[in-house]
């Protein structure tokens, strides 16, 4: 996809499914790479493996330990950061102008209870969040990684005047 330039970056995921998932979502979406921080399984973990389906042997990856360095050393680089996080300030996804996603760009998303680490949130140009109707206040974080990124895919998509994205499968 033309200008189609977003990586990932895991931090402090706990499950090695969601990691799993998180693969080869990305795989099915052209994300460039995956960055893993924190306590994050990598592919090094067979049971990511067992739900990534070889998406895990076909995204480029990268393992670091600390998530807020890395989002700095990305930033300097001239990388967009955009959390995926329920806080009050975070613009709704479906409100989110039809942009191209030309400059690179990292779609974060955090730990399934505590989030994506504030140190993080404070360097990110966007914090977006998904709109609930039901009780609860978050998604699964590999379903709202899906979520979001099959949005932001059509959204650039349709940026670059494409509306048949996708073959049929």
């Amino acid at each position: 996809m033309d200008g189609w330039k977003v990586e990932a970056m895991l931090d402090n995921i706990r499950s090695t499914w969601n990691v799993g998932s998180m693969f080869r979502t990305s795989d099915g979406f052209g994300i460039r790479k995956i960055y893993i921080c924190g306590i994050t399984p990598t592919p090094e973990n067979s049971k990511v493996g067992k739900t990534a389906l070889g998406a895990e042997l076909t995204i480029p990856w990268e393992r670091s330990n600390n998530g807020i360095e890395l989002a700095n050393s990305l930033k300097s680089k001239g990388y967009r950061l955009w959390a995926l996080e329920d806080l009050p300030e975070a613009e709704p996804l479906f409100d989110m102008a039809a942009e191209p996603v030309n400059a690179p760009t990292v779609l974060i998303v955090g730990n399934e209870v505590c989030g994506v680490d504030p140190g993080i949130i404070k360097l990110c140009d966007k914090v977006i969040s998904i709109p609930m109707l039901g009780m609860k206040h978050s998604y699964n974080v590999a379903v709202a990684f899906g979520m979001v990124a099959s949005f932001l895919f059509y959204r650039h998509s349709v940026s670059q005047g494409s509306f048949n994205i996708l073959p049929n499968t």
